[in-house]
């Protein structure tokens, strides 16, 4: 006998199928993919977005913000950042024609992705959010590196273990102290196969109202086609950057 309540069970299936994206979807791709009656997922949104589970971006997409309790893919700090920055991600995704990602770190300099938009091109970078990201060699980590204390980057290559991924992995602490310093002073890091042989990744910091780092942008791209249009990419990912800061407040620069 099937005993399970249909409404509860729409209401598991929207929540796991926005987990599972963890990007803003409009309402009529969320009807057509899950097969919904209209009035039906009008309703279970609106329920769920007033019980502070789901939030709205400006351009009427919802996305998944995270409680404790049920392990959601967004804390509530973090919902507002990926609010806002998602329409430029996907912007940037749409000019750049490549993989977009957004991510923060904390103290002890681990990283954590947020959201990501996937790149349109048939052959194209991509990466689970929930995969493993190893700061020292990824532009998102270099980036964020940067702008953490001297401390706590110290304490981060004093603790770890420098590993090489490729032939052009720099392991060296002082030669990524270096590193580290020209991404501050140029406003962007590079990750140039250093991670993925023909993969490249560019990143640049985001700042919020009070100009402290919160998060990082990163394009991922194939290396051949970062070699075609470098200069233009790392502009791009540096104004989406700015726009994304200046929408969360930031007011220099």
């Amino acid at each position: 006998m099937n005993s399970e309540v249909k409404s509860a069970g729409r209401i598991l299936d929207l929540i796991e199928y926005l987990a599972a994206r963890r990007e803003a979807v409009a309402l009529a791709q969320i009807i057509r993919d899950l097969q919904l009656p209209k009035s039906s997922a009008h309703a279970l949104i609106q329920t769920l977005a007033a019980r502070g589970h789901l939030a709205q971006d400006d351009k009427g997409k919802y996305v998944l913000v995270e409680q404790s309790r049920h392990g959601f893919p967004f804390h509530r700090n973090e919902e507002p950042l990926v609010v806002t920055a998602m329409p430029v991600m996907e912007a940037l995704r749409d000019q750049s024609e490549e993989t977009v990602m957004l991510s923060t770190m904390n103290a002890y300099c681990e990283i954590r992705r947020l959201a990501k938009c996937v790149s349109r091109q048939p052959v194209h970078y991509n990466v689970s959010l929930d995969a493993a990201i190893t700061p020292h060699c990824t532009a998102t980590g270099r980036i964020l590196l940067a702008y953490q204390p001297k401390e706590a980057v110290d304490a981060y290559f004093g603790r770890m273990q420098l590993l090489s991924y490729t032939r052009y992995t720099i392991t060296d602490p002082d030669a990524l102290r270096n590193v580290l310093k020209k991404a501050r002073r140029d406003g962007y890091a590079l990750n140039d196969q250093e991670f993925i042989t023909g993969s490249t990744g560019i990143a640049a910091p985001i700042f919020d109202e009070k100009g402290a780092v919160v998060a990082a942008l990163n394009l991922g791209t194939l290396t051949t086609r970062y070699l075609e249009k470098q200069d233009l990419l790392i502009l791009m990912v540096r104004d989406a950057a700015h726009k994304v800061s200046k929408a969360l407040g930031y007011a220099a620069g």
